[in-house]
């Protein structure tokens, strides 16, 4: 997984942001914990299970439900959800099933 530091994306405030399987992170975070790697590496496989398009249309499309439901809509989002789960565990990538982000 490549990834790019740099001063402008993703805003300040936060830390980093996967497009496309690409890691853009802001320069003053250098080098990118282990568990923010393995964050961002669970979404390139959440993205590579819906053919990249169809993973930010899903995102998308839950985020705004999920805003007119109870709680944190960021947090709850399935994506988001797998990925903090997991990000803890180093290697989960590689045992991960496909589409587990609808399987927790």
């Amino acid at each position: 997984m490549k990834i790019v530091y740099n001063g402008v994306i993703p805003f300040k405030g936060f830390v980093a942001i996967n497009l496309f399987g690409i890691v853009f992170a802001r320069k003053e975070y250098r080098p990118l914990s282990g568990t923010t790697i393995n964050h961002e590496a669970i979404h390139t496989e959440q993205m590579k299970d819906l053919l990249y398009v169809g993973f930010y249309l899903c995102y998308i499309v839950e985020w705004l439900v999920r805003l007119f439901m109870k709680g944190n809509a960021y947090r709850n989002i399935s994506f988001e959800k797998e990925a903090y789960n997991y990000q803890h565990i180093p290697g989960y990538v590689r045992t991960r099933q496909k589409f587990a982000m609808w399987k927790l």
